[in-house]
């Protein structure tokens, strides 16, 4: 499976992330941007080896916890000051 799989599918998934975005604006994360959960959802999606479709897509998105998201920002952090 590889990115460009799903990569062609962002524009059409675009309305849930937006989604997403607002949710987590409202909980008082305006910083979080939809490409963040974006790259989020797409490595979860990667590491569990999740079928390219659509809808597993936008479920994936729109179950998307804050804790989640929280936790994959944090280790991706920490990458980068390791790298």
């Amino acid at each position: 499976m590889n990115a460009t799989s799903f990569e062609e599918l962002q524009d059409q998934v675009e309305p849930a992330l937006k989604s997403k975005t607002e949710e987590f604006h409202f909980l008082g994360y305006e910083s979080v941007t939809s490409e963040e959960i974006w790259d989020c959802v797409i490595q979860k999606a990667q590491k569990k080896k999740v079928e390219v479709r659509l809808h597993v897509l936008v479920g994936l998105i729109l179950n998307l916890s804050l804790t989640d998201f929280m936790n994959w920002l944090t280790l991706e952090a920490y990458k980068r000051d390791v790298k």
